[in-house]
């Protein structure tokens, strides 16, 4: 004979049962989109480190190859513009695939177990 308790224990089981997929959908996408902003700012930051060696990592060498880059750039006819930017697209393409590809093992979330219960 089932009690009040039970019933509402029952009850509460069928609603986790549903929400499950919800859970994993939304985890694996977070975990995704962590993946894909982290792969974005190491990305941004090697940008960074270029032009930081290329003015002999120091500040004033930095904004002085930024500076040079910009003036090239604003500058620039159409023609030399779509340049720019297709080199940049291209760098950034190669850059983000060897990040992605040194990172392969953080692409997916870890499976815990199956005795493993949530904490928290």
């Amino acid at each position: 004979m089932a009690t009040i308790i039970d019933k509402v224990r029952i009850a509460d089981d069928e609603r986790s049962a549903r929400a499950l997929p919800w859970r994993a959908v939304l985890h694996f996408m977070l975990h995704g989109l962590g993946v894909v902003v982290s792969t974005l700012l190491i990305t941004w930051g090697l940008f960074f480190l270029f032009f930081l060696l290329l003015g002999d990592l120091s500040f004033d060498g930095l904004v002085h190859q930024l500076h040079n880059f910009t003036s090239r750039y604003v500058g620039a006819d159409v023609a030399r513009t779509a340049a720019f930017q297709h080199t940049f697209a291209v760098a950034h393409v190669i850059l983000s695939s060897a990040i992605i590809l040194l990172r392969r093992d953080k692409l997916l979330p870890r499976h815990r177990g199956e005795g493993v219960g949530r904490r928290g």
